[in-house]
């Protein structure tokens, strides 16, 4: 099955072809014959963040000579297609619908069946994209921007979401933070970069929820972030070389200890053998190592998709398309976003 992947739930306008083995499957396979993203950082950078209307506005001007591409590079027309997902929700509401309209559009056009998927759904599958793909159950530890989840997979298209952030998500701390610190956005990969150097022993930054029984497995990053803010008032001001390093490598092993500390916690809780990271932050390398580390001490395996399956991609929305449409799923023609849809 050869379906076309269309998102742009936030600052990327993304499309990819993907050939998909047993979709209808357990453990269905993705092969990406085209992956095409275009990154508005540029378009934000000023801002320090994403602003919702200039968003909507970069996705109507690149939506098509992307999806172009993407057809070009995987060497197939429309009608070649066997079918066209898309991203309904969650994410921002003008960025979503310039996405369903374009793909609401083509399916009418061309006669192809439209699958409506989850952001979420798509990230926690995105690892099936992956040539060493585990085979459900795993649990799936979602780290991005506006989202920060736990979730048991028992099977594709099932999943049970076992904790989530009760405050900021980890991607958005990482970036709030990182402005606090008057650094370049996006700020998440200008601390990664930033703490290689510095001492996570530096700063006793403090672990959110941390005082919760074992068995609860959500988040809060709020509290850290404000303790990132007392320390810079203390202390006069923006700090500079090894002094920043070992403020942003402290930081960062807050964050990502909470994360993998509950994800191992969460996965002996449910009895499951297999940990997957991922979404935006999972391409940190701070969280990656860590995640490996503590998963060898559990007996964890842990799989953690390439970085750019990690970001906000069509790919990953295309192989989850594919599921539901081999199942029979076709979204309706009024189809519309909805940016606060849950897993």
């Amino acid at each position: 099955m050869r379906v076309l992947g269309i998102e742009t739930s936030c600052d990327e306008t993304a499309a990819a072809v993907v050939a998909v083995d047993d979709a209808a499957g357990a453990r269905p396979r993705g092969r990406i014959l085209s992956d095409v993203v275009h990154t508005q950082t540029a378009v934000h950078a000023k801002f320090g963040g994403v602003v919702p209307e200039l968003a909507s506005r970069d996705h109507l001007q690149r939506g098509l000579p992307v999806l172009d591409e993407a057809l070009r590079a995987a060497a197939v027309d429309l009608h070649d297609l066997d079918g066209i997902a898309v991203t309904k929700g969650p994410g921002l509401v003008g960025a979503l619908l310039v996405g369903v309209q374009m793909a609401k559009s083509l399916s009418a056009a061309t006669g192809l069946p439209l699958a409506a998927v989850n952001h979420l759904e798509g990230h926690l599958l995105a690892v099936l994209l992956d040539e060493t793909a585990p085979s459900p159950p795993w649990l799936a530890l979602i780290v991005s921007g506006g989202h920060t989840s736990l979730y048991d997979v028992r099977e594709v298209g099932r999943y049970r979401c076992l904790g989530h952030t009760l405050d900021d998500a980890a991607g958005e701390a990482f970036d709030k933070v990182a402005k606090l610190l008057g650094l370049p956005y996006p700020g998440g990969a200008q601390i990664d970069r930033l703490a290689r150097d510095g001492d996570p022993r530096a700063i006793a930054f403090p672990r959110g929820l941390s005082k919760r029984p074992r068995e609860e497995f959500d988040f809060s990053f709020s509290g850290l972030k404000t303790s990132v803010l007392h320390h810079l008032r203390e202390r006069g001001g923006i700090p500079q070389g090894q002094e920043l390093s070992d403020l942003c490598a402290s930081f960062q092993e807050a964050v990502c200890d909470a994360l993998t500390l509950r994800a191992v916690r969460a996965a002996r809780a449910s009895r499951l053998s297999t940990l997957v990271v991922c979404g935006g932050v999972a391409a940190n390398s701070r969280l990656r190592s860590l995640a490996r580390e503590r998963c060898a001490a559990e007996g964890i395996a842990v799989h953690l998709p390439a970085p750019r399956l990690c970001t906000d991609n069509g790919a990953m929305i295309a192989l989850a398309g594919a599921v539901r449409l081999a199942r029979g799923e076709r979204a309706p023609a009024d189809l519309g976003a909805d940016p606060g849809w849950r897993l």
